[in-house]
């Protein structure tokens, strides 16, 4: 299988090409093309390790020095959209895996689905976005959706369970964040180094800093619903502070399947580039004698209103998803530059959106403009 992906020097690219390393002898995995923003040192490691035919420097200022350091070589240099679009949907790939933060990742992996790709997402902001353009577009050229974030991985394993029409509802699980538990009083003064100090997982900034407000589980909430085809009130919110169960299934006859295991993106990630198989992978296994208990909660939404705010915007539907997504993208940014509190991002978030008139059924011009124009008016 000829993989291509878009962010490989975040988490889940990182963790992806360790999976490919893995799985040699058990399945063959050849990566065509990678991607990158800042960190152009370890882009360039990758392309000598995994000699992709492209690679591509996402940030177009990183462009001139990348093609330098690669110049001995036989990789072809790209950069910006531009870049990204052709590295997606480079010929002779099978598989995409699109794992850019934010909506930046939208535009390629349309391409990539064009090109008759087949996607691992790890990418919720397409979804959140541009939900029906983007599964209308799966259907019409009859590829694979494949998620690769841990809990619509679960949904997804779980579902195999029964079939569509026996599900009551999906239980997505939540880890709660750093601040679990903390009242606004509590909250109003906390820094961005308590908030990139997530308890379970290692995640870049900006999805750190959306699991701390809740934000993140807001925008899995929006990605579930084009996934699994269901509606925003058939999908709950469950707080698991010990991320052993990662989403669970309730089906008709009120039993319920969940996937579980420690927490790792890997899991996902593998079982994506191996579906519908399963083959040996390494690390621990649950040990449920020294896990003593799991707990479960009802999440704050008063507290942590970035997520009724998501909610919100998946009701509504139309454009009012993109809105909420370019206002945190922005509100995220500032907090992390100490512009603002982070009570603020929800604050600053549910301000833009107020400013907003709803458009039904919006075509992909309208997202990216609407995106433009939040992003500039907000900045």
């Amino acid at each position: 299988m000829n993989i291509s992906i878009l962010g490989s020097t975040g988490s889940i690219g990182t963790q992806a090409l360790e999976v490919v390393d893995e799985l040699k002898g058990i399945k063959d995995i050849s990566v065509l093309a990678i991607t990158g923003s800042s960190n152009i040192t370890l882009l360039e490691q990758q392309a000598r390790k995994y000699k992709p035919l492209v690679a591509v420097a996402a940030d177009e200022s990183g462009y001139t020095d990348l093609k330098a350091r690669l110049a001995d070589t036989s990789v072809k240099v790209l950069a910006g959209e531009e870049g990204l679009c052709r590295a997606a949907a480079i010929e002779g790939s099978d598989m995409l895996l699109s794992s850019i933060v934010g909506f930046a990742g939208l535009v390629p992996t349309m391409k990539a689905i064009e090109a008759g790709k087949d996607i691992a997402l790890a990418n919720k902001e397409t979804l959140v976005t541009a939900g029906a353009l983007f599964t209308d577009a799966i259907k019409e050229h009859g590829v694979r959706l494949l998620p690769v974030d841990s809990e619509h991985s679960a949904i997804f394993q779980s579902m195999q369970g029964g079939t569509r029409n026996e599900v009551r509802k999906i239980l997505l699980t939540a880890s709660g964040g750093p601040f679990f538990g903390k009242t606004k009083d509590e909250l109003a003064n906390v820094k961005k180094e308590q908030a990139l100090k997530h308890p379970n997982w290692s995640m870049g900034a900006k999805i750190t800093i959306d699991s701390a407000t809740l934000m993140n589980k807001g925008l899995e909430v929006l990605e579930a619903k084009w996934l699994f085809d269901t509606e925003i009130d058939d999908i709950e919110v469950v707080v698991h502070r010990e991320s052993i169960i990662h989403s669970m299934v309730e089906f008709c006859d009120r039993s319920i399947i969940a996937q579980m295991s420690l927490p790792s993106m890997k899991h996902p990630i593998q079982y994506a580039f191996t579906y519908p198989d399963r083959f040996p992978a390494k690390g621990q296994s649950v040990d449920f004698a020294a896990l003593a208990k799991m707990t479960f909660y009802k999440p704050d939404e008063d507290t942590f209103r970035c997520l009724a705010l998501a909610k919100k915007a998946g009701r509504e539907g139309g454009i009012m998803p993109t809105v909420l997504n370019a206002a945190n993208e922005v509100a995220v940014s500032k907090f992390l530059k100490d512009e603002i509190s982070f009570l603020g991002i929800a604050e600053y978030v549910e301000s833009v959106m107020s400013k907003y008139k709803n458009k039904s059924n919006p075509t992909l011009s309208d997202i990216i403009e609407t995106d433009a124009l939040v992003r500039k008016e907000c900045m």
